[in-house]
């Protein structure tokens, strides 16, 4: 009997014949169920597993971070990346792993852990630098611009996390800003790199060497160069000799202070680096996160296999390696045998030292044995014997290469023959040489402070900054040196390109009765020049043109320019010499100058003058012309013609001025004459 359904049909019809839709969709879970298993059998295990761990993770949590990181990413950031992942904006649920870049496969994995995960979102992979890859399943959101955003704004010592903040600003910003934004960044990136956020060691010791420098240099310069430098201005022409007011003397060392606490000052607040790195200083915790996961694992089973990075061990060379440890333990001056594939990376607690991580490890396992460190990214095996039976040094340092390191083969092989070189490595350890006292090796060399290893010298105390003072001393002497030779090459071009003084014929011989010290150093300069050009020393006969340019140079130092730093005393006696000397050497008389004013020329005769006003003593001199005219037709006015000079320097600038035998005793010898007044040079001079 046949049945109809709803539709009319018969049973059996149904039974034997079952709809069109049905045969479609039988074949399609056939072909789906084809395809899974074929990609299984494609995809490695170490990837299947890899993923199923991770996925595993981001279950209890969305933001995973490596324990293997912790001198650059330590665990206890991920409260910080968590807080940064809610940033990228509603209905984009954020997962978030960091590992190490060698152990991450990018887009790839990030691809096996949504399907293990099976929920939607954006899944970011970062490693210890920058965020590595991005992918959206299921959501909008432009992943790609904002992995571009983070790599090209940001210096590659930006760190992971200021990388991740970026990345998240810009999925933050929605599809179109990221996109713009990625292409300027990118158009940026081409022609200038973002310069680095953070300095080394070498630099904080350029640093600390410029600052030592600076430091002694900068004040030495102003101490040692000023005070030249005011003396080269007053050697110019015009110049006083010495200003109105003297500075006090304290004002220079106060300024060189000064100039010292801004070097100190301003290099503090430029040089203010304290790390050299973005990584935050790991917590002990942090230290010891992955060697308790390790020692864990160990305690369980002999052999442990890291699952954040790909396994390198199937399930057959687990089960032989298993044995072989089992035959060794039980065989004569064996042991416990603990394999820790695990990797060994820079940016671990040990530094990437396979002993250190050995020796922490046995601490931490608390048992005796022969203790193998097998690192799944290199490739690189190294076995530690504590407390076996075993000649400790022949495994440390007798292992075949090909073991050790691996050979072509197993480098070329993407689980790097791990499996087929540890068990060649324990057919080495179960022929090693027994020994009668169980051996260990010595502790080893410790790494480098995990806590302290980006802190950066303080700038005063770095090693260059001492050589940095020395220097900077060494530098003001040079400095010194150098300044000197320029104002001397500038002091000589500019008295060649000075116009030259006119010569004594037309100098007049009434001179002014109040000559400033101007007119007295020309009339000086003039007369010497004229005196040196008429002058031969090989010429015999009279010596009196040779003594009065002896007297006048000794007057000067030796040196003719010494008449930009002369006194008006010392110019006025060099006039009179140089007066004298050019007479004597055109064979004239000139043994006596006008007493009234030695600038009026050569005397004439004796009279009887007062020099002063009213009825005061009357002295008999030596007189010109002029004044013999002047005491015989108006003796009362003769002090009128008086020569006088300024009553000191410092009383120059004031106008205060006396009769010039009351200038300087030299000059009292002006009225007894010329030889009188060389005798009186002689005299000052120490010269005989």
């Amino acid at each position: 009997m046949t049945t109809r359904d709803a539709y009319g049909r018969q049973g059996a019809d149904k039974a034997l014949h079952p709809p069109a839709a049905a045969r479609i969709l039988l074949a399609l879970c056939a072909l789906t169920a084809l395809f899974t298993a074929v990609a299984a059998a494609l995809t490695p295990a170490h990837a299947t597993t890899q993923a199923a761990y991770l996925a595993d993770q981001l279950r209890v949590s969305p933001v995973y971070v490596t324990d293997q990181l912790p001198r650059e990413v330590p665990k206890s950031t991920a409260r910080d990346f968590a807080r940064l992942a809610r940033g990228t904006g509603t209905g984009v649920p954020t997962y978030v792993l960091v590992l190490p870049s060698q152990a991450a496969a990018g887009e790839g994995l990030l691809g096996a852990v949504h399907d293990r995960l099976g929920r939607d979102g954006l899944y970011v992979l970062i490693d210890e630098s920058t965020v590595e890859a991005a992918t959206a399943y299921g959501v909008t959101a432009p992943a790609d611009d904002a992995v571009t955003v983070s790599r090209y704004e940001l210096p590659y010592d930006a760190g992971p996390l200021r990388s991740f903040e970026r990345f998240v600003e810009a999925v933050a910003e929605g599809p179109e800003a990221a996109a713009a934004r990625a292409a300027a960044a990118r158009e940026r990136y081409a022609d200038d790199e973002p310069p680095d956020l953070y300095i080394g060691p070498s630099d904080r010791q350029n640093q600390s060497l410029l600052t030592g420098m600076l430091l002694t240099g900068v004040p030495l310069s102003i101490l040692l160069t000023a005070p030249y430098v005011r003396r080269w201005r007053r050697r110019l022409p015009g110049a006083p000799r010495k200003p109105a007011k003297p500075s006090p003397r304290w004002r220079l060392p106060a300024i060189a202070a000064a100039a010292a606490a801004l070097v100190a000052l301003t290099a503090s607040a430029a040089f203010d680096q304290t790390t050299s790195s973005a990584s935050p200083p790991p917590r002990a915790i942090d230290l010891n996160a992955r060697l308790d996961r390790v020692a864990e694992g160990l305690s369980k089973d002999p052999v442990y296999t890291d699952p954040e990075s790909p396994q390198t061990l199937d399930a057959a060379q687990l089960k032989q390696l298993h044995s072989r440890i089992r035959a060794f333990e039980a065989s004569e001056g064996g042991g416990p045998v603990f394999v820790a594939v695990v990797p060994q990376l820079w940016s671990d607690e040990s530094k990437g030292d396979e002993e250190n991580f050995a020796y922490a490890l046995h601490d931490k396992v608390g048992k005796d044995g022969l203790y193998i460190v097998a690192d799944p990214l290199d490739g690189y095996i190294d076995a530690f014997n504590y407390g076996l039976h075993l000649d400790t040094y022949s495994l440390l340092y007798d292992l075949p290469e090909s073991i050790e390191y691996g050979d072509e083969m197993s480098r070329a092989a993407q689980d790097h023959l791990l499996g087929e070189r540890l068990d060649a490595l324990m057919t080495i350890v179960d022929d090693t040489d027994r020994t009668d006292e169980p051996t260990t090796p010595g502790a080893p060399y410790p790494v480098d402070n995990p806590v302290t290893e980006d802190d950066l010298t303080p700038l005063f105390a770095a090693d260059d900054f001492w050589p940095g003072l020395f220097m900077g001393t060494l530098a003001a002497g040079l400095l010194l040196g150098v300044v000197a030779g320029a104002l001397e090459i500038t002091r000589r071009v500019l008295r060649r390109r000075r116009p030259e003084p006119p010569a004594t014929e037309t100098l007049p011989e009434i001179s002014p009765t109040e000559p400033s010290t101007p007119y007295l150093r020309t009339a000086a300069r003039t007369e010497l020049r004229a005196l040196l050009a008429d002058f031969d020393p090989e010429k015999p006969g009279d010596r009196r043109p040779g003594d009065c340019l002896d007297a006048a140079m000794l007057l000067l130092d030796g040196d003719a320019d010494g008449i930009d730093d002369a006194a008006p005393y010392a110019l006025l006696a060099v006039t009179l010499l140089a007066r004298a000397g050019r007479a004597a050497a055109a064979g004239k008389a000139y043994n006596r100058c006008c007493a009234v004013n030695p600038l009026h020329g050569p005397a004439v005769g004796r009279h009887h003058v007062r020099l002063t006003a009213g009825d005061g003593h009357r002295r008999q001199l030596h007189i010109c012309a002029r004044c013999r005219d002047t005491a015989t037709t108006a003796p009362r006015t003769v002090h009128t013609l008086v020569l006088t000079l300024p009553a000191s320097a410092s009383a120059s600038a004031s106008g205060a001025r006396v009769p010039y035998e009351e200038a300087d005793e030299l000059l009292t010898a002006v009225p007894e004459g010329i030889r009188r007044l060389i005798e009186k040079v002689k005299e000052r001079t120490y010269v005989p």
